[in-house]
């Protein structure tokens, strides 16, 4: 194969993504030519669509024009934010590589510094994700959390210029792709330790036609198993409880001393549920 198109989405983060796997592609294979095919997703077109409410608009909603794509021979290899792609691919799809996993965490970023422990009290916290929204509320109860959608960039402009706003919460992998020259000097970004993420956050994943073995062999010479047994943990977790991208869950899979250690939790207004691997 002298050219790979890989379909992407066309946000600056998606396009990092792709570069990300167009560089470790093409270092394991020289002569290998990258075509970015941009393809505009259901999430960018309907930017008012509610996350926390799942319906047949947000099943998919930053994926399934991609798998289209796929499927109608538009593209070879889809690239995905993991956490996007729902636990179940339509027939005849793969994924056919998980590289190496960026930091799978979230960043608080404020207007003041020390992290969400110094926001001022009933502080405003901007996120679109039931699952950090209502984390939000379990480490403070006073945060007053509003709704915000749009790319990082969007985000962090939105942030910057809105005076009854203190925060937001981005994925720690966005900063780490784009680069800390993303976020304006005068914002602060902060680790929340305590805040579980989402399954397969922080994780790259590569889809293709399952018929299609030179792409899969390509592909797979860029797979991270040790990346891939953690995030696919994860993703059987969401799966066993039947849950989507709407589903408040914070899963977090490593491995220790050779043992695969995960920490899962639904996280609800009102309570906390432990998930027992056994259920």
């Amino acid at each position: 194969m002298k050219t790979l198109r890989l379909g992407t989405r066309g946000s600056r983060l998606a396009l990092a993504q792709t570069s990300e796997v167009a560089t470790r592609l093409t270092t394991l294979h020289p002569g290998l030519a990258i075509d970015p095919v941009i393809v505009q997703t259901s999430g960018d077109i309907h930017l008012d669509a509610n996350l926390a409410s799942p319906g047949p608009l947000t099943k998919g909603l930053f994926t399934k024009e991609l798998e289209a794509a796929l499927l109608d021979g538009s593209i070879d290899a889809a690239v995905h934010s993991l956490k996007d792609l729902p636990v179940d691919l339509p027939p005849g799809l793969v994924l056919a590589a998980i590289p190496e996993r960026a930091d799978e965490g979230d960043c608080l970023v404020s207007k003041l510094p020390g992290g969400w422990r110094e926001l001022p009290p009933r502080a405003t916290v901007a996120t679109s994700s039931p699952r950090r929204r209502n984390q939000l509320l379990h480490l403070r109860r006073d945060f007053q959390v509003v709704d915000i959608r749009g790319n990082i960039d969007t985000r962090l402009e939105k942030l910057r210029v809105t005076a009854a706003w203190d925060a937001l919460v981005v994925a720690a992998a966005a900063i780490q792709r784009l680069g800390a020259a993303t976020i304006p000097r005068e914002l602060h970004v902060t680790r929340i330790e305590e805040m579980l993420p989402a399954p397969g956050q922080g994780a790259i994943g590569i889809e293709c036609l399952g018929s299609n073995h030179e792409i899969r062999q390509l592909l797979s010479s860029i797979h991270h198993p040790p990346t891939a047994e953690c995030v696919l943990a994860e993703r059987r977790v969401l799966k066993c409880l039947g849950g989507g991208c709407a589903m408040p869950l914070g899963v977090r899979a490593r491995v220790s001393n050779g043992l695969l250690d995960i920490k899962a939790a639904l996280f609800l207004p009102d309570r906390i549920r432990p998930i027992s691997l056994a259920e």
